[in-house]
């Protein structure tokens, strides 16, 4: 008979993101801390459509009276997604990244942890590298952008807050892991920029904080000090923005891992050197989060590894550094808004 967590494993699966199965079945261990039994009965009947209780109790057998707080109860919990328009509120399945694990944010705990450092990089190879869309994509820092790139406002971090009616900041998840685990880089802890109903989701929650734009402003001005990649959600509309180090962040880190991180993420800018003006000072492979830059007479960038941040840039202080675009006749738009995206995802997964 088959495990009913193995069942919301294979359900989770099915989502767009993904959730593959391991030889040592890391991925049943982490449900089991996070699900009982009864929310994992549940939660097998949701899909990515936010419904109704009503709805959802038809679906399952059961009383909506009873059912409604159980689902608003996994909400809080963050083991579904909930949302609210014109007085109703609604439920429906969470993905679990991202989703479900960020969810989590502040109730870590070491077991935990550590199951998530071991199933994250076969989460990696498996569903994430392996696919063409991505869940987030990169995008440069506003000073290594100069007057004459044809930047789209959706490559600007700062034009993508500027659209933003709600914000709300919240601690980032990876840098929390690993100062729990005494791994930690120091670097900024409130650096997770989410908008929208997601925002709403994450206040709701307690998971974070509302700010103004002018704070999320601030905000990637900190994380630009402190050589933070610019990762918002992959649409023209993001639902979020993550401010993201080489060191603790799961995607970046795992990225790193490859020859060819370039060809793993969705950017259309890449970083060039002016051998003339470089003085091979070395400060550039300090803030590279790929490890693309090397230093002998002068600094080279290799194509195959770099992410377009651009966080090498502004710290040049001889100009020998700057952004150009990958290749003008293959620029990379993403898409519409995070619903088209997951359409993308299921249809590279083969889902749909």
């Amino acid at each position: 008979m088959t495990d009913i967590y193995q069942k919301l494993a294979h359900h989770l699966d099915h989502l767009p993101a993904g959730f593959p199965a391991t030889e040592t079945g890391v991925e049943l261990r982490i449900l089991k801390r996070l699900f009982s039994e009864e929310e994992t009965a549940i939660a097998l009947g949701l899909s990515m459509l936010a419904e109704a209780p009503a709805v959802i109790a038809e679906r399952l057998g059961q009383n909506v009276d009873e059912l409604a707080p159980v689902l608003e109860k996994m909400a809080k919990k963050g083991l579904i997604f909930r949302s609210t328009k014109g007085g109703q509120t609604k439920y429906n399945a969470a993905q679990f990244v991202i989703g479900i694990w960020e969810f989590h944010v502040n109730d870590l705990s070491e077991d935990l942890v550590r199951d998530m450092n071991e199933y994250i990089p076969h989460l990696m190879k498996k569903s994430w590298v392996k696919h063409p869309t991505k869940q987030l994509r990169v995008v440069p820092v506003s000073k290594s952008v100069s007057a004459d790139m044809k930047v789209m406002p959706y490559e600007q971090a700062e034009e993508i807050i500027n659209g933003q009616s709600k914000i709300v900041v919240a601690p980032c998840i990876c840098r929390k892991e690993h100062e729990l685990i005494g791994e930690g880089c120091g670097k900024p802890m409130e650096a997770c920029l989410i908008f929208g109903a997601s925002a709403y989701y994450y206040e709701e929650n307690k998971l974070g904080r509302t700010i103004t734009q002018d704070e999320a402003r601030d905000i990637l001005n900190q994380g630009l000090e402190a050589g933070l990649v610019l990762q918002p959600g992959n649409s023209r509309k993001p639902s979020n923005i993550c401010l993201c180090c080489g060191c603790c962040c799961q995607i970046l880190k795992n990225l790193k891992m490859l020859d060819q991180p370039a060809k793993a993420v969705s950017t259309n800018w890449v970083a060039i050197v002016d051998e003339d003006l470089c003085t091979a000072c070395e400060v550039c492979t300090e803030r590279c989060q790929m490890d693309a830059i090397t230093v002998d007479d002068t600094a080279y960038v290799d194509p195959d590894r770099c992410i377009g941040c651009g966080l090498c840039v502004p710290t040049c202080d001889f100009d020998a550094m700057t952004l150009r675009e990958t290749d003008p006749a293959k620029h990379y738009v993403p898409p519409r808004n995070t619903v088209a995206t997951y359409l993308n995802l299921a249809k590279d997964r083969g889902l749909i």
